[in-house]
């Protein structure tokens, strides 16, 4: 395929993830709410696009439009938009965290006009993004032959994966979301009892020590280590009220429509509800790690 794409919305994500394909030859054409977002980047080789129709008419035909936008509203209302901006062969991704049930809607209103949807779950944070992240896609298999590259260039090695049907991708990443609200909930209340232990445990080091082929080695007992060098042991100035996105809330969702069972994480996404009420060390802890990961704010 031609290396070129048009993507809307370029908050922390979205940025990253144009930086990294433009350093691998793509060329990318680049819309945001706020013109200066976009006309910023225009030094590091991005086209800038004053309106959605300027970056559609930027493109050549067959068009990739990436979208990287708040799920709900905004993005219904751009792929409203690229419906009717967009031409037959044309093609969709919706790279943020849409609910995997909107997807079906969205891939239904492009094919009306013969435009192609494929939705892509994006993980890695900001920094995933911007060094190669993990892609978990689904929608039309068609699409995803052509565009492979696309998503080869844009992941880790070997960091991506097609599951078909529109929402395939959506929902394996949602899971995902909710996976990792019970490990970081694990984490969390582990180094929470080690702090009130009698031991005066080094916090940080035992972290590290945790990342030496132990059975928990991880990339968010990594953030945790980080979290401890950059805020000290007592996570001073960081708020014990955690926030939370929707992915988590749609796994139990998705989970009790099924009939399965999923304590862990109904229980890890109830302490962040009641964590705004009942601020804790814990608290701080999980804020701590969302702010390494994701770049989240970790301050109330």
């Amino acid at each position: 395929m031609r290396k070129e794409l048009g993507i809307i919305g370029l908050g922390k994500m979205g940025a990253n993830l144009a930086r990294h394909w433009m350093e691998r030859g793509w060329r990318v054409i680049g819309w945001n709410r706020t013109f200066t977002v976009a006309e910023g980047m225009a030094a590091e080789g991005l086209v800038p696009a004053r309106t959605p129709q300027d970056l559609v008419a930027a493109l050549g035909a067959p068009r990739t439009v990436w979208l990287m936008l708040p799920a709900g509203a905004p993005t219904d209302e751009a792929v409203a938009e690229l419906a009717e901006l967009l031409a037959p062969g044309d093609t969709v991704v919706d790279g943020g965290n849409t609910h995997y049930a909107d997807d079906a809607g969205h891939a239904a209103a492009l094919a009306a006009e013969g435009i192609r949807f494929l939705d892509c779950g994006t993980s890695g944070g900001p920094g995933g993004a911007r060094a190669g992240a993990c892609l978990m896609i689904g929608g039309d298999r068609a699409a995803f032959a052509e565009l492979e590259p696309l998503f080869k260039d844009a992941a880790v090695p070997d960091g991506y994966r097609f599951f078909g049907g529109a929402g395939a991708g959506h929902f394996v990443k949602m899971v995902h979301n909710g996976i990792e609200y019970g490990m970081m909930q694990a984490i969390a209340e582990g180094f929470a009892v080690m702090k009130a232990a009698p031991f005066q445990l080094d916090l940080a080091r035992v972290a590290d020590v945790y990342q030496h082929r132990s059975v928990v080695e991880s990339r968010l007992v990594g953030w945790m280590k980080s979290a401890f060098e950059t805020y000290g042991p007592d996570m001073e100035g960081v708020t014990g009220s955690v926030a939370h996105t929707g992915e988590g809330a749609w796994t139990v969702e998705a989970a009790r429509h099924l009939g399965v069972p999923v304590p862990v994480i109904a229980d890890a996404l109830q302490f962040r509800k009641d964590s705004a009420a009942a601020p804790s060390y814990a608290g701080r802890l999980l804020s701590a790690l969302r702010g390494q990961f994701g770049g989240h704010a970790t301050k109330a």
